[in-house]
């Protein structure tokens, strides 16, 4: 009985959650100005508190913000036989590297001084198909990131630390 509290309390789930040693780095902002509109990439963006992205027509809540991780643009890009895709088609609105996008799907994360509460996953939709071709809707599929909401508005700007804040026991 003892070995197996020893272990949880090293190795138990919420143990596990909680390790993310690594501080990624936003790389990416986009912003859509209307439904259906071309992304407009921007070099910083104000979040406010349960709204989203200013400038974003995004749904205000749990789907406010779209990210992705920038290391699947280029595992997307392999699958389709390209050399790279470009993040606007993805219509994500951050582009995030050297962090797990997952490791914050249902945890609170700060990107600079703004605080964030991941959602869910940002599974593709029929849109890919359209903006990459053949076989772009599977091609994201498990590659199209997470959603979030803004806890603590503020300004994000390319170049941020992105670092996990809380993890959380919801389901994965």
């Amino acid at each position: 009985m003892q070995q197996r509290v020893l272990f949880d309390a090293e190795y138990g789930f919420k143990t596990l959650l909680e390790r993310v040693p690594q501080v990624g780095e936003l790389r990416w902002i986009g912003l859509r100005p209307r439904h259906r509109a071309p992304m407009v990439q921007v070099a910083q963006a104000s979040a406010i508190q349960d709204a989203g992205l200013q400038g974003d027509h995004a749904r205000p809540g749990k789907r406010a913000v779209t990210l992705i991780q920038a290391e699947h643009l280029q595992v997307v890009a392999q699958l389709l036989g390209r050399d790279a895709i470009a993040p606007e088609l993805l219509r994500r609105n951050l582009v995030v590297a050297g962090i797990n996008l997952l490791a914050l799907k249902r945890a609170s994360f700060a990107i600079g001084p703004v605080v964030f509460e991941g959602t869910g996953s940002c599974d593709p939709c029929s849109r890919m198909e359209a903006a990459l071709g053949p076989g772009g809707f599977n091609a994201m599929r498990g590659h199209g990131g997470i959603t979030a909401r803004v806890v603590e508005g503020g300004v994000v700007s390319t170049g941020d630390a992105v670092r996990l804040l809380r993890a959380s026991l919801a389901a994965p």
